[in-house]
């Protein structure tokens, strides 16, 4: 196999470092708004201008107070960092176990890229990516490729998740208006084997939300849809055919569970999942090079990626009351 030298130039980590950098900063902001109680600042309201700026202006004012409370209070700061460096581990995970299979590949890669997101957003991240600069030589090299990446995740998640369920704190009294992280399947097995009951009321804690985010990160990159890492497995498996039918599919299943939530759960949500898909499935799937056989190996795998699949993904999310 000849394997593709790959330099990273000077410039290139800058970029990488300067994003990983920006997105810690998000993530601890948003891991601090997830713990905090706090209220920021109402701009002033005495002209034209100051009604025409409102919005960013409220923005502005939160940011501020939000960075001056987690300054002021470091034990909500450590929270903060707790839940950034539990998103972030699994996330990097995640992208280096694409960048490690493309290497192993000799399939040219970039190193991860980052997404901060401003930090009123719940998680302080958009994500993150590897951009794939060759062509993939075989079968057996984009199922790899393809599944290294939520696998890793996964791996990361799995004793995050375990952390995050037996800090669970005493449940709350309901509150009037309020957003509810309905628990996946891997939380409430777990809880069942810790013998911890998960009570919607709960307060989080980092742990908890950085792996139900993850959680949820990797569920929708095992959907069975175009590029995403699901779909790559999925052409791998099954070929070109199945991977446009299985793909439809999963958009029509997807699009029925967005109505159901937003009429069951009040909840929005679901919708993104319907758009993103649908994209996907506008964006035509490479093939490798060679079809050579998957194995009994891969074909194992398959299945337990599918069983991963089905521990991340729930149908609703997120219900808010």
């Amino acid at each position: 196999m000849v394997r593709n030298i790959q330099f990273i130039s000077a410039r290139e980590w800058r970029l990488h470092g300067v994003l990983f950098a920006l997105t810690i900063v998000t993530t601890t902001l948003a891991g601090v708004m997830l713990a905090a109680d706090f209220t920021p600042r109402e701009p002033p309201l005495s002209g034209l201008l100051d009604y025409l700026f409102y919005l960013p202006l409220s923005y502005f004012y939160f940011v501020v107070d939000l960075v001056r409370f987690a300054l002021t209070h470091p034990p909500v700061l450590a929270e903060g960092f707790a839940f950034s460096a539990s998103l972030l581990a699994i996330l990097f995970s995640h992208e280096m176990g694409h960048y490690l299979a493309c290497r192993h590949y000799g399939v040219n890669a970039t190193l991860p890229y980052f997404i901060p997101a401003p930090p009123i957003f719940l998680a302080g991240t958009f994500g993150a990516f590897i951009k794939i600069r060759a062509p993939i030589p075989s079968r057996r090299a984009l199922f790899d490729i393809g599944l290294a990446g939520p696998l890793a995740g996964f791996v990361v998640a799995l004793p995050l998740s375990i952390v995050g369920i037996l800090m669970v704190g005493a449940a709350q009294a309901p509150q009037e208006h309020a957003i509810f992280f309905n628990d996946p399947l891997l939380f409430r097995l777990v809880a069942r084997l810790l013998g911890r009951t998960l009570d919607p009321n709960s307060p989080v804690n980092p742990y908890y939300m950085a792996s139900w985010i993850g959680l949820l990160v990797t569920s929708l990159n095992l959907m069975p849809v175009g590029q995403l890492d699901g779909g790559h497995g999925t052409f791998a498996v099954f070929g070109p055919r199945m991977h446009r039918l299985i793909g439809r599919i999963a958009f029509v299943t997807m699009a029925v569970l967005a109505v159901l939530g937003y009429v069951w759960h009040n909840s929005p949500s679901g919708f993104l999942y319907v758009v993103l898909l649908g994209v996907m499935l506008r964006v035509p799937h490479p093939e490798p090079y060679t079809m050579d056989p998957l194995g009994p190996t891969r074909r194992l795998i398959a299945y337990l990626t599918l069983l991963v699949f089905i521990l991340c993904f729930w149908p609703f999310p997120i219900t808010i009351s």
